[in-house]
């Protein structure tokens, strides 16, 4: 496979992050839905796999299927997006703004959430054959992993709620490594394969994925799972989304750009041709 250097494949991050500040709102939100429709049906099908078979590492191995779909495809994930697109503010990219990056963020965070309970709905149509009998085993799990991992963690206290964070931290050390190591190679063999090893890790650690539980836990309520909205919302996806946040900054995003790439400024500066001395 072909492979680019470090300090070949974070410019291109830099490059993407500035090009998802400056994307219409209407692209934003499409690709954002069909990200978060495509990790929730991926989350489905690796569950499926987990109660069929009893082994969670197959449910593991196949679960980057879906994501590496979503982003050969070139749509957009919140965990992505929290990596990306500061680093153009970062390195000073013209146009570049604060209000561009958190714009970014929430219009990103409306699609995924849309995509995502898309296909909790359908999700959980089918395996209620349209909420007229019990959910079967699969929703049956999916509803029983909301209760676990809310009432699971608040049962725990203040311990509960940092152990929620660093596990969204965790995950998005490994999702947003995917989503860099994807720009590694230029061959699409080498993408998949440079994408899969952080995703298998992420999910078979069971870390906290915003985008994943955008599709469980409304999953779990419309299957009538024994937890609240306000108990989703506190107890975990607020937590996580901060702990995707501060993760992937922290251990992808950073620590890549400060030891990588030089800032827009001084790439300018140094671009400008010295003046010519008279012979």
């Amino acid at each position: 496979m072909s492979y680019l250097a470090p300090s070949e494949f974070v410019t291109k991050m830099v490059d993407a992050g500035e090009s998802k500040i400056f994307m219409s709102t209407r692209d934003t939100v499409i690709r954002a839905y069909m990200a978060g429709a495509i990790l929730a049906l991926a989350a489905w099908f690796a569950i499926t796999i987990n109660v069929n078979t009893g082994q969670p590492l197959i449910g593991a191995l196949l679960f980057p299927v879906g994501f590496t779909m979503l982003y050969l495809l070139g749509f957009d994930l919140l965990t992505g997006v929290f990596v990306l697109s500061p680093l153009a503010w970062l390195d000073k990219r013209p146009g570049v703004t604060i209000g561009g990056v958190l714009r970014n963020w929430g219009l990103v965070f409306i699609g995924n959430f849309a995509g995502a309970l898309t296909v909790a709905f359908l999700m959980a149509f089918v395996t209620t054959f349209g909420f007229t009998q019990d959910p079967d085993k699969v929703g049956t799990a999916i509803g029983n992993i909301g209760e676990g991992r809310t009432l699971g963690y608040a049962a725990h206290g203040a311990a509960g709620m940092v152990t929620l964070f660093f596990r969204g931290m965790l995950c998005n050390w490994m999702v947003s490594t995917g989503v860099v190591m994807a720009m590694i190679s230029t061959t699409v063999p080498g993408k998949v394969l440079a994408m899969w090893m952080p995703i298998l890790v992420f999910f078979y650690m069971v870390f906290e994925h915003s985008v994943v539980n955008m599709f469980l836990f409304p999953s779990g309520l419309m299957l009538h799972a024994k937890f609240s909205i306000l108990d989703y919302l506190i107890w975990n996806e607020i937590p996580t989304v901060l702990g995707n946040l501060v993760g992937g900054l922290a251990f992808t995003g950073l620590t890549l750009y400060t030891t990588h790439v030089r800032t827009g400024a001084k790439r300018r500066i140094e671009a400008v041709p010295a003046p010519r001395v008279a012979a």
